[in-house]
């Protein structure tokens, strides 16, 4: 079947009112089942926090009382959980998706889980005749809003087909990378390049506040030439106004460069960069950051330079 015949079966199994289940409503979850709604898709929806699932209700979802509940006569499962642990437990776990898929036999993660994990569940869940692709997403919070995230998918052909106007209703970017846990791998790279990109920040902001630059006049030059990236102008503000406040969490992004280490020691790829501002996040951490935002990584070095931001 072609993308086109596809798109075109999924687009009639709309207008009848397809079905999503939808499992993990979080910062991210909640944003991304809010435009499966808009789509035009049923969404019935899970999440361990009865709160959670009630807001979503409201909204126009139908709520479940377990994963295996949110994945009866579903077309297609999504999940958006915080860790590896997490999304095992949907698939394997008593009651789990593997003994219970959804209708349409296909299970979409889009956590950001360890590779080797994904590869794992894709093997079990294909013997069992469910398709399972690993979907993680780059955008943070903004980007789960505004249904423009990137996608980047690993698994079968077959079922990204299946999957991909699904995807459109959440985000703009949405690539084929490979077999399953390419796209995890994916996913791992772009949180190394964030990382380390946002240490760089933190470093330039340090020296020019030492330096007595004006720093939002340092991060507007900045951002007119080569220095220029995502992290420094959505980001960059916070940071100069010592605002912290929660949006892509630091124990989410340790967990993150968790994974990307394990998966660079798995296969004997030195990463040092990785390694620094892994531990400056494990500092900020265990200076209770760990819910605060990304950007809090900015008051390591208000602690390194005894100055707090200005």
């Amino acid at each position: 079947m072609t993308l086109d015949q596809e798109q075109e079966d999924t687009m009639r199994r709309n207008e009848q009112n397809a079905t999503v289940g939808f499992v993990g409503l979080g910062t991210m979850g909640r944003e991304m089942a809010l435009n499966l709604l808009k789509a035009g898709f049923a969404v019935r929806a899970y999440d361990v926090r009865r709160e959670a699932i009630d807001d979503l209700v409201t909204q126009g979802a139908t709520g479940a009382e377990s994963a295996a509940g949110a994945a009866r006569d579903a077309d297609i499962v999504i999940s958006m959980l915080p860790d590896t642990p997490q999304v095992e437990e949907i698939v394997y776990g008593e009651g789990g998706l593997l003994a219970s898929p959804p209708r349409g036999r296909l299970l979409v993660d889009m956590s950001t889980i360890s590779p080797v994990a994904v590869r794992r569940m894709h093997a079990d869940l294909k013997t069992a005749g469910v398709a399972f692709l690993d979907a993680p997403v780059s955008g943070g919070p903004v980007g789960a809003k505004n249904a423009s995230l990137s996608i980047m998918v690993g698994g079968d052909q077959d079922a990204f087909l299946r999957a991909d106007p699904y995807f459109r209703a959440m985000g703009t970017t949405i690539t084929h990378v490979g077999e399953a846990g390419a796209g995890q791998t994916v996913k791992l790279c772009n949180q190394l390049i964030c990382g380390i990109n946002l240490q760089a920040i933190c470093e330039a902001l340090a020296l020019g506040r030492a330096s007595g630059v004006d720093l939002e006049q340092l991060r507007n030059v900045l951002l007119g030439g080569s220095a220029a990236s995502w992290m420094l102008d959505k980001l960059g503000p916070a940071m100069i106004a010592g605002d912290a406040s929660a949006g892509f969490r630091i124990d989410l992004m340790l967990k993150d460069l968790r994974l990307v280490q394990e998966q660079a020691l798995s296969l004997s790829v030195p990463l040092p960069g990785t390694a620094l501002v892994t531990s400056q996040y494990v500092e900020a951490r265990a200076h209770g950051e760990g819910t605060n935002g990304n950007q809090a990584l900015f008051r390591v070095y208000d602690r390194m330079t005894n100055q707090a931001a200005t």
